[in-house]
């Protein structure tokens, strides 16, 4: 009868030392993102960084929103030519908004800048233009993201996050971006 009694024991000390350790090393869940705020005004600069993927909106010094971004097929290094696969590098200007483009809205760049038009004049080639921030091809349905880096040389986003971008964004805004 001891040896029942010292099993039943060992048994509930052992429960309890697995229910403790299940308590301890249960994993927390991960906090839920709170939505941000709403843009308030307008943007009056954007930056986006190749390297990091990242495009950030400014008011008035201060980043207000960040967003990851997709571009060119081939992102390394400044545009060159029409077909090369990237993302212009510089500052440049939003210069036209397009809400019937074949992607989820469009704001347009000023390239090819007048240097790029040169050195494609001198060097006998296209120097390529129509660069654009916008969002998904209209072709997927909505909520759907392309992968990687697909685009011609445009900055491309998620629909809503383009629809924010669209808003907050006048043409004029100053666009730089860097390596």
């Amino acid at each position: 009868m001891k040896t029942i009694a010292r099993l039943f024991a060992l048994l509930v000390l052992l429960a309890v030392i697995g229910a403790a350790a299940l308590l301890w090393v249960r994993p927390t869940p991960a906090p839920v993102p709170q939505p941000l705020p709403p843009l308030v005004g307008t943007v009056d600069r954007i930056v986006i960084e190749k390297a990091a993927r990242r495009m950030v909106l400014m008011q008035a010094g201060q980043a207000v929103r960040s967003y990851r971004i997709a571009l060119g097929f081939t992102p390394t290094g400044d545009k060159a030519r029409q077909g090369d696969g990237r993302t212009p590098e510089g500052v440049f200007t939003i210069n036209r908004r397009n809400d019937k483009s074949a992607y989820h809205l469009s704001l347009g760049l000023d390239y090819p800048q007048p240097e790029d038009r040169a050195r494609a004049r001198a060097g006998g080639y296209d120097p390529g233009g129509d660069i654009m921030i916008h969002g998904q091809p209209n072709s997927l349905p909505e909520g759907y993201i392309v992968k990687g880096d697909w685009t011609a040389g445009c900055i491309a986003v998620t629909n809503a996050e383009m629809r924010e971008i669209w808003a907050a964004t006048p043409t004029g805004t100053p666009v730089e971006i860097r390596p």
